[in-house]
């Protein structure tokens, strides 16, 4: 490579090293393992400066044939504003193939997603913090492994794509509570190492009352640890979650490349995210 020549190579293990610190310059608080789980379900590019280092990183995670998400987009503050980000996001394209896409943006990248075709969907707030002392809700109980199809089945109901891979690499690492009516399972949500502590996502609820019982049923065991929980604005959720001392830090926009009618914007079952990147 000549001098200051960036080579946009595949994702491979060796690179979550520089991604990892690529993505603490931007205070994200993924760690190597939050990485290691997003490329296990995920293909993915890097661009490599002229000395070898990670300098930007993207990846996109399908869901079946039904869709993919974008994700973990990052580019070196030292080399933005030279192209860098619509490379990796051609290559993200590239990858998906004919899939419909979506993605959380931030603020700094909407200008560029919005230009590729992808279109404002819903705001994702980000709460998180040291969880208050609260008592279980009527409702929640820990899932067991035979339950992992009806979650997969109720999951993709909700989201409207195949996410078995995810389901199987959030048992893996966490944990998940389910409420049940007459024996069928009705509402789930997971909980899994995340960062500073632990994500609580996805979510899946018929009601704003189920939900706030799943998310309980995990914070009620957890006083004074670090949660975390992403939830769509429209879900009305985020002022108990501000309660239960999860404060309202940042977020983003959900897009969707093509845009989605209206009736398939709002899925109120989905009451939080596996997280912004996954969706």
């Amino acid at each position: 490579m000549q001098q200051g020549e960036i080579a946009i190579q595949d994702f491979g293990p060796d690179h979550i090293e520089g991604a990892v610190a690529l993505s603490r310059q931007e205070n994200w608080p993924h760690r190597p393992q939050d990485w290691q789980m997003a490329l296990q379900l995920s293909s993915g590019a890097v661009a490599l400066d002229d000395q070898g280092r990670v300098a930007g990183t993207i990846l996109v995670t399908p869901y079946g044939a039904d869709c993919a998400m974008i994700n973990m987009v990052i580019v070196d503050r030292n080399v933005r504003g030279k192209g860098l980000g619509r490379r990796l996001m051609e290559q993200a394209l590239a990858l998906a193939g004919d899939l419909p896409l979506r993605l959380v943006a931030t603020a700094d990248g909407m200008p560029l997603y919005e230009k590729l075709g992808f279109v404002p969907s819903g705001t994702i707030l980000q709460h998180q913090g040291k969880v208050a002392e609260l008592g279980a809700l009527d409702g929640g109980e820990a899932a067991v492994a035979n339950d992992l199809p009806d979650i997969k089945a109720l999951d993709r109901d909700a989201y409207g794509a195949d996410r078995q891979a995810l389901i199987d690499a959030l048992a893996e690492r966490g944990q998940f509570a389910v409420i049940r009516r007459n024996g069928a399972i009705e509402a789930y949500a997971a909980i899994r190492p995340f960062g500073r502590g632990e994500v609580i996502g996805p979510v899946i609820a018929g009601s704003y009352d189920e939900a706030k019982a799943l998310i309980a049923f995990f914070a009620s065991t957890r006083p004074g640890a670090f949660l975390r929980v992403d939830t769509d604005s429209r879900t009305g959720i985020a002022g108990w979650l501000e309660e239960i001392g999860l404060a309202h830090a940042g977020g983003g926009v959900a897009m969707d490349r093509p845009p989605k009618n209206g009736t398939e914007q709002i899925r109120p079952k989905i009451y939080a995210l596996a997280n912004q990147a996954l969706g």
